[in-house]
């Protein structure tokens, strides 16, 4: 897998589509049978994955199993949860407890780890000793957005390695600067994003967004280029990303890499469950055997419109966005999203497209 290559995988069992990441991705080439490997998950606080929160089990069950299955037997699952939350009861609500007793996988706290000092640039900063030793660390972000930096995925996911008397320093210094000076502190060998369903407006869940995918890099700085388009974002909206690649952490132009889709035939339709949030989102949309990868872009899209005072502005009538499979062969007036809705008036192609192009195609319509 090169550096500039970022993998993605459609579905809705993360143990069964990471476990066909990694066979693409190989990550055991190079990497001996004796290596230390780190999982870090996001398990901010005791909420399932559902919630649109923390990482699927599944999906770190299915990479203990793919390494154990090749002699790798030294794993280890390691997390420090937020400010406040327990992470032996995270642990235990998320799934993590019965999965590492089954698969014999050590539980790490890293509120209760030791800590090295690290200098980077003009910051020094406290890392977590345990993230230090593991040979090759695999970081298992969620896709979701944040009420203060606007996304979390690979890099913040990293502040979960660092103790809570930084976590709060953090804060103070405005987030940004830590987060991509922590990446630099702290190198990642692989990163895989779970983007089942992550929320649509704050780390700790509550208005998840079904986004039916799994994507996979080497470079965590791309990654998180990639996350913010999928959230409606351009990178420069998330500073923190511009700041680890000046810090040499990665790339941030997104026109550089390239993106793999192994299987856009597993983008199928299916119920969406919606939260309040969502819902009222949703009254926009006409939905018809939409795939949730294309209907979540579509949400996320609509979020950040509403959030920049734009929706109003568009005067979107109820069910004005058509979406889905159901509108293929569709022609007439109408506005679509999706390749599947390229006969109406006015769609915007992609399967799917991200949220930060339909952003745009809807913030240049003039429906008056």
């Amino acid at each position: 897998m090169q550096e500039n290559q970022l993998m993605v995988i459609y579905g809705d069992d993360p143990r069964t589509m990471v476990e066909t990441l990694l066979q693409k991705i190989k990550p055991e080439e190079g990497l001996p049978r004796t290596a230390k490997i780190g999982l870090k998950p996001n398990l901010v606080l005791d909420k399932p994955a559902a919630s649109g929160a923390t990482t699927h089990p599944e999906l770190v069950e299915g990479i203990i199993k793919y390494f154990q299955a090749r002699g790798y037997h030294d794993l280890r699952i390691m997390e420090g949860s937020w400010v406040g939350a327990q992470t032996e009861r995270a642990f235990q609500i998320c799934g993590y407890q019965e999965l590492a007793a089954q698969y014999q996988v050590p539980l790490i706290n890293l509120k209760r780890d030791r800590t090295i000092t690290r200098q980077v640039g003009a910051l020094t900063l406290e890392v977590c000793a345990s993230v230090l030793e593991v040979d090759y660390l695999i970081n298992l972000p969620v896709l979701k957005a944040h009420c203060q930096t606007a996304l979390t995925c690979a890099l913040k996911n990293l502040k979960g390695c660092v103790p809570d008397a930084e976590k709060r320093r953090f804060h103070r210094m405005g987030l940004h600067q830590p987060i991509a000076h922590l990446a630099a502190a702290l190198p990642t060998q692989l990163t895989i994003v779970d983007g089942i369903c992550g929320d649509l407006t704050f780390e700790e869940g509550g208005n998840p967004v079904p986004m039916g995918r799994v994507f996979a890099g080497r470079d965590p700085v791309l990654i998180d280029a990639y996350a913010a388009s999928l959230l409606g974002l351009a990178a420069e909206d998330v500073p923190y990303i511009a700041i680890a690649a000046g810090l040499g952490v990665g790339e941030d132009n997104l026109d550089k890499a390239e993106i793999i889709e192994f299987n856009p035939e597993a983008k199928s339709a299916q119920p969406f469950r919606l939260s309040r949030r969502v819902q009222s989102l949703a009254r926009y949309i006409e939905e018809c055997e939409a795939c949730s990868a294309c209907y979540g872009s579509l949400i996320h899209a609509l979020h950040r419109l509403e959030e920049e005072g734009e929706l109003s502005r568009l005067g979107l009538g109820p069910k004005a966005v058509k979406i889905g499979q159901g509108f293929r062969g569709v022609n007439g007036e109408g506005l679509g999203v999706g390749v599947c809705t390229r006969g109406l008036q006015s769609s915007i192609p992609g399967c799917p497209p991200t949220a930060r192009a339909i952003k745009d195609f809807l913030g240049k319509l003039n429906l008056d």
